[in-house]
C-alpha cells in the first residue's frame, strides 16, 4: 500500500514546515487529490490517522479535496472536466488535449500553532 509511504512523506513535510515556521503543532492539513492520481482517499486517510501519532500532526484535522480530471483542448481551446479518462475533448472530439488537473496529489495548506 503506497499510501503509507505517501503519508510518511507528507508528515515529514509538515514537520519541516512547522519547524521552519517555529510552530509546535499542526492543527489542519489540507491536501488535493486528483481523481486519477493513483491515490485511494480512504486508504490515505486511514494511513494519516495511523501515522500522525507522536508527530507534529498528532491533533491535526485531515481534509481532502478531491479533484476531477480537467483537460484543455489544444484545437478548440476549451477546458473540460472528464468523468471518465477518455482523454478526448467532449466539445470538438479532438485527441489533441493537455491534462490541466486531476492526476496529482498536492499539499494545499497547513494550519499551525506556536
Amino acid at each position: 500500500m503506497h499510501e503509507y509511504s505517501i503519508v510518511q512523506a507528507l508528515i515529514d513535510q509538515c514537520e519541516e514546515l512547522a519547524r521552519s515556521n517555529k510552530a509546535t503543532s499542526v492543527t489542519k492539513v489540507v491536501v488535493k487529490i486528483g481523481q486519477y492520481s493513483g491515490v485511494e482517499p480512504h486508504l490515505l486517510e486511514t494511513a494519516f490517522d495511523t501515522f500522525k501519532d507522536q508527530t507534529v500532526c498528532t491533533n491535526a484535522e485531515f481534509v481532502m479535496i478531491l479533484q476531477p480530471l480537467v483537460i484543455r483542448c489544444t484545437d478548440c481551446q476549451k477546458e473540460s472536466v472528464l468523468d471518465q479518462p477518455h482523454y478526448l475533448c467532449p466539445v470538438c472530439q479532438s485527441i489533441d488535449i493537455q491534462v490541466v488537473d486531476g492526476e496529482d496529489m498536492m499539499l494545499m495548506s497547513l494550519e499551525m500553532e506556536e
